[in-house]
Formats: C-alpha cells, structure tokens, sequence
C-alpha cells in the first residue's frame, strides 16, 4: 500500500505470516536502529521498519511518519 501526498513518504507490505515493512523515504536521514536500509524496497523507499506487533508502533515510528510526510509536501 503507498501511502502519498504529492509523492509517496511511505509504503506498507506483509512481509511474512507474522510481520509487515513499513518502508519510509527520507531525504538525509541516517540508517540507526530500528530505522534499517530500505532492503527490498529499492528506490521506493529509503528506510524500512520491520513491525511485528501493534507495540512496535510507537512513539519512533510515528514521528519518523511524520517527518516522512513533512518531507513530501
């Protein structure tokens, strides 16, 4: 599922039976932690989350959606 406003900041998939990508894209932000490379995404995306739970969307991955959006506009 792409998500957009102008142009696409983020981008949903099932990965496997217990676990979606959030693929963000980002302009100059650095890969740290939780924030991976964007592996199978290519150019869609700059930067993944792996989400295996409701917890694993927390405060991190809201604001990185949020600037993803700001990014895009």
């Amino acid at each position: 599922v792409s998500v957009r406003r102008k142009r696409q900041f983020a981008f949903i998939q099932p990965s496997t039976k217990d676990r979606i990508d959030l693929g963000l894209k980002f302009k100059n932000k650095p890969i740290s932690g939780r924030l991976e490379n964007s592996g199978p995404f290519g150019t869609m995306c700059s930067h993944r989350v792996q989400i295996k739970s409701v917890k694993d969307v927390d405060k991190n991955v809201v604001a990185w959606l949020k600037e993803a959006y700001e990014e895009s506009i």
